[in-house]
C-alpha cells in the first residue's frame, strides 16, 4: 500500500540551496484581526484604527506586525519544523509592505545551512523565509534555525555550512511604509505622550502588567496561524515526551509580549525588524507572562525627520513581575523564569 501522507521532512532530507514553496495562500479577514486583538489585546494604534492609519497615508489599518509574521511562518512549519525539537533563534528579520485584509499571503523558504549535532541524532537547519503578498511585493523576510531530528541516526552527515547571520538589520534597510505629518500625530489616542526623542539608549522600562497563558488560547493561536507542530497541539503525543504537555508556541509569548510593551512604549506604531531572538524556556499554560525593556540604540532613518527608529530588547518572564529586570547571568545562562529574549527594531514618531 502506498501513503499520501507526509510525516515532514527530517534533517538527512534537507539540502544545502534546497527551495521549499510552502502551502497554502493565505488570504486574511477583519476576522484575523480580530482574533489576534482577542488573543493578545493589543492596543497599538496604527493597527487598530482605520481614521489613525489614514492620518499616517495608509488606506485602512493594516495588519499588527506579529500577526503578519505568525501567518507567515505558519506556512513554513509542516516543511520545515514538523519533527523540531526546538526553534533556536531568529536574525536579519525585515518588514516590508503593509498587509490588510483582503491580501493573500504565501511563503517560501531556501535552506541556507545545516549542520549536524555531535549525538548523530539531531541536526539544526538554517533557512530563510520570504512572505509575499498577492502581488509580490516582499511583507517579511527572515532566517530562523531550528534543530530537527534525524529519522535514520545513520544517514550520512552533511558538509557543515553555518551561514554568516547579521548582529542587526542596517537602519538604511527600514522599510517605513507611512508618513507622520507635523502636528497631525495624536499623542493622546495613541496613548502616551512620549516620542522617539524622549528615549536614551540603556534606559529600561518595566511594563509592569501581566497575562496568564489560557490552554484555549494558545490552542487557538496555533490553529489561527495553521502552525501543525505536534508539540504545539497533539496532547496525547506531548503527554509522553519532556515535559508531558504541550509547549506553548514561542511566536505566541512574543507578540504577548509585543502587547505588553504598550505601557511604556505605546507609541512605537510598528516592528520594522526582527535582528535576532531567542526561545529561553518553554512556557506552558498557566504561565503568566511579564515583559522589559531595555533601549539598545535610537537611530535616525535616512531622509526622515518625522519618524524614528528605536531598536529595542525585550526580555518576557513567566511568573515573575519585571521590577528587578530578570537577565541572564554573566555566563549566559538564563533563569528558568526567562522565557525570550527578543531584538528587534520599531518605527517611532519624532517631535
Amino acid at each position: 500500500m502506498t501513503s499520501k501522507t507526509t510525516r515532514g521532512n527530517y534533517f538527512e532530507d534537507f539540502r544545502l540551496g534546497q527551495e521549499l514553496i510552502h502551502a497554502t495562500p493565505r488570504t486574511v479577514t477583519e476576522g484575523d484581526v480580530a482574533l489576534y486583538t482577542a488573543l493578545y489585546g493589543s492596543r497599538f494604534a496604527l493597527a487598530s484604527s482605520a481614521p489613525f492609519a489614514a492620518s499616517l497615508g495608509l488606506p485602512r489599518a493594516p495588519l499588527d506586525s506579529m500577526l503578519v509574521f505568525h501567518i507567515v511562518f505558519g506556512k513554513t512549519v509542516p516543511d520545515i519544523s514538523l519533527n523540531a525539537i526546538a526553534n533556536l533563534g531568529y536574525a536579519g528579520g525585515r518588514f516590508g509592505q503593509p498587509v490588510f485584509p483582503g491580501d493573500t499571503l504565501t511563503t517560501t523558504s531556501t535552506v541556507i545551512g545545516l549542520r549536524q549535532n555531535k549525538d548523530g541524532k539531531t541536526g539544526v537547519v538554517y533557512v530563510r523565509s520570504i512572505g509575499t503578498n498577492q502581488r509580490d511585493e516582499m511583507v517579511v523576510d527572515y532566517i530562523r534555525w531550528v534543530m530537527v531530528r534525524k529519522n535514520d541516526p545513520d544517514a550520512p552527515a552533511p558538509e557543515p555550512v553555518v551561514p554568516d547571520l547579521p548582529e542587526a538589520v542596517p537602519v538604511e534597510d527600514l522599510v517605513v511604509p507611512y508618513r507622520v505629518e507635523r502636528g497631525r500625530y495624536d499623542t493622546a489616542r495613541a496613548g502616551s505622550s512620549f516620542l522617539w526623542d524622549d528615549y536614551e539608549p540603556g534606559e529600561r522600562i518595566d511594563h509592569v502588567d501581566g497575562v496568564t497563558i489560557e490552554e484555549a488560547e494558545h490552542m487557538l493561536a496555533t490553529r489561527l496561524y495553521q502552525n501543525t507542530a505536534r508539540v504545539h497541539f497533539n496532547q496525547h503525543v506531548e503527554r509522553e515526551g519532556r515535559f508531558g504537555r504541550r509547549i506553548v508556541y514561542g511566536g505566541h509569548i512574543i507578540s504577548l509580549a509585543r502587547a505588553l510593551t504598550f505601557n511604556g512604549l505605546a507609541n512605537a506604531l510598528s516592528i520594522a525588524a526582527i535582528n535576532g531572538g531567542r526561545h529561553t524556556n518553554p512556557s506552558f499554560a498557566g504561565d503568566t507572562i511579564y515583559a522589559w525593556s531595555t533601549i539598545l540604540d535610537r537611530m535616525e532613518l535616512p531622509g526622515r525627520d518625522d519618524i524614528g527608529a528605536l531598536r529595542l530588547r525585550t526580555v518576557a518572564t513567566k511568573d515573575h513581575p519585571c521590577a528587578d529586570f530578570p537577565d541572564k547571568a554573566a555566563d549566559g545562562a538564563y533563569p528558568p523564569s526567562v522565557v525570550l529574549d527578543f531584538d528587534y527594531t520599531v518605527l517611532m514618531p519624532r517631535r
